[in-house]
């Protein structure tokens, strides 16, 4: 019986397990997550948030379709790391629910400061985008808006719940003006790099409640 011959071993990069391929594609979502809140989806070249990442081009396509399907998926990864952060402020007890909102405003102060307001929310860059956008996306984003502001208003009807609020209060009405106003004023905050726009929308949303 002789020894069977050596299998020859194949040329080029060893195939990639499952966790690496994992990893790599979480690292282009964060690394496009940070740059679209910064820039806008048109002016971004895929080459840029593979080189934020550390991806190589030809891994781009082993997990996105196209650019569009990229930009699908990081709505979901944003609005999955949003929702987090939403409940996390709306959904704590240890507070009243008007105080929760409160604390929300000001951890998205906090935010936008530490990145020297340079970052906005992903979201509402689309939005302003729309024109230039695939036509896909506005169904997409008008679904996060619509789950943001269903959170907003559960919050709301806690408030009025604990008498914060007249119980005439229409709370997905005023969940509507609170998003449509947040996202102004995070665009005027990014423009002006400062606080006081985000400041002055929550001075006149409360005044507005009251």
């Amino acid at each position: 019986m002789t020894d069977s011959a050596p299998v020859p071993r194949k040329r080029g990069r060893p195939r990639k397990s499952a966790a690496e391929q994992e990893e790599a594609q979480e690292r282009l979502l964060r690394a496009g997550v940070a740059v679209l809140t910064e820039k806008g989806f048109s002016a971004v070249g895929i080459e840029e948030i593979l080189s934020a990442a550390s991806v190589p081009k030809g891994s781009f396509y082993a997990f996105f379709d196209s650019k569009e399907a990229f930009g699908h998926a990081l709505i979901d990864a944003y609005n999955a790391y949003f929702a987090r952060k939403l409940d996390r402020w709306f959904l704590d007890d240890s507070r009243a629910p008007l105080d929760r909102i409160t604390a929300f405003v000001e951890d998205a102060k906090a935010g936008m400061a530490r990145h020297d307001f340079r970052r906005g929310c992903l979201v509402g860059n689309l939005g302003q985008e729309m024109g230039t956008l695939p036509e896909s996306f506005r169904a997409h984003l008008r679904a996060v808006f619509d789950d943001w502001q269903a959170r907003t208003a559960r919050c709301l009807r806690a408030a009025q719940a604990t008498g914060q609020i007249g119980t005439e209060a229409d709370c997905d009405e005023l969940a509507a003006v609170f998003w449509i106003g947040w996202e102004g004023a995070v665009l005027r905050a990014k423009l002006e790099c400062r606080p006081d726009p985000l400041e002055t929308f929550a001075r006149g949303f409360f005044a507005m409640l009251r």
